[in-house]
């Protein structure tokens, strides 16, 4: 018996020093926010940053195992079977001219122009959604529409979360040199400090927080959502970001899940000429930490938003969902709700006084696939 008890406290302080000697390895992970700086939050309660409204990560009471292996082996429509168009992007017109103009790269990057200043939201430049280059949800196959080390001088990169798909090591890393500024929320200065930014190119905000670069006033929103990139969970903030300058305001989501916080931005900022929203990676266990696609479209009008640009769907293989059924669920909704959605192929600008861009790319990835078959 205590030949087994020994065997058993050995086999768990050798996981954690695993662990440990893991996390302290591997810069990827991140590091610890300064809980000095922290701790005045409002949302910061017994150590964890906490939501707007009560919420669960997971309101699912059945049997994990089975939807673990379920998310596993049922791929079948989950991933497109060809390669996925896109526009490529002339780097050298980036900034170039006035005006507003939003490009979406894939999942959540946005590269946004307004007025000569060049914006980037969540930069997700790698293969794979995870700390691991050899593991994690890998991106379709798509000729990507703009490299990273082809973007130009970056005036500012906002981060709404330091979930993998969102705040990826590599693309921070490849963009230290050529960003003037990043904006964060609460905590998550502390992992791109760990990267090599330097302290004096990290804006950290909590929610209602607002900062000036140039002509181009941020603010920090809520959103209801969650945080963590390894062991620990909701150490740092989570947040939407209202980007505004005097001629122009748009609105960039993140991941969040429905609650009343988009009305009161609406009411606050609105209207917004773009709105970019999540729709994509959801599930019935998740519904209070990522919208349905019907949730999208009504966030878009809470926002008192002009154009929606539908995000997060698309390129990556997050939950149970066929990868074309959010796009189709949200069209199909906007259309009974007379709202005004953007459909770019990935690469594809959306533009002030310019057509609203109405593909249907995904139509004709699956239609290609069916014509080999």
């Amino acid at each position: 018996m205590k030949k087994a008890i020994k065997m058993t406290l050995c086999l768990v302080v050798g996981l954690v020093a695993t662990a440990l000697l893991f996390t302290a390895c591997a810069p990827q992970l991140g590091a610890s926010g300064n809980e000095g700086k922290m701790k005045h939050s409002s949302n910061f309660k017994d150590g964890k940053f906490i939501n707007p409204v009560p919420t669960r990560v997971s309101t699912s009471s059945g049997n994990r195992l089975g939807s673990l292996i379920e998310f596993f082996t049922d791929q079948q429509t989950r991933e497109p079977k060809v390669v996925l168009p896109s526009v490529s992007v002339e780097a050298e017109r980036i900034g170039a001219g006035e005006g507003l103009r939003v490009t979406w790269l894939g999942h959540s990057t946005c590269l946004i122009e307004m007025d000569g200043q060049i914006i980037l939201t969540d930069p997700m430049f790698s293969d794979r959604a995870s700390p691991f280059p050899f593991l994690g949800p890998k991106r379709f196959d798509i000729d990507m529409p703009l490299k990273i080390q082809d973007l130009p001088k970056v005036d500012i990169v906002l981060i709404s979360h330091d979930h993998y798909d969102h705040l990826d090591y590599p693309s921070i890393k490849a963009l230290i040199d050529k960003t003037s500024m990043f904006y964060v929320p609460l905590g998550v200065a502390a992992h791109l400090e760990r990267w090599g930014v330097p302290q004096y190119k990290i804006v950290e905000l909590d929610w209602w927080d607002e900062h000036t670069n140039g002509a181009v006033k941020l603010t920090a929103t809520p959103a209801r959502h969650f945080s963590g990139r390894w062991l620990a969970r909701n150490n740092t903030l989570w947040a939407s970001w209202v980007i505004q300058n005097e001629q122009h305001r748009v609105f960039f989501g993140g991941d969040s899940g429905y609650f009343d916080g988009f009305k009161q931005i609406g009411e606050k900022y609105g209207p917004f000429d773009i709105t970019m929203l999540e729709s994509g990676a959801y599930n019935e266990a998740w519904s209070e930490i990522h919208m349905m696609p019907e949730e999208t479209v009504k966030s878009h009008l809470d926002l008192q938003g002009k154009v929606l640009l539908p995000i997060h769907w698309g390129q990556f293989n997050l939950s149970m969902h066929a990868w074309t059924e959010p796009i189709e669920r949200l069209l199909t909704e906007a259309e009974r709700q007379n709202a005004t959605v953007a459909t770019p192929q990935i690469g594809q600008a959306v533009s002030e006084n310019e057509v609203v861009p109405r593909t249907t790319w995904w139509q004709l990835a699956n239609n290609a696939f069916a014509r080999v078959e």
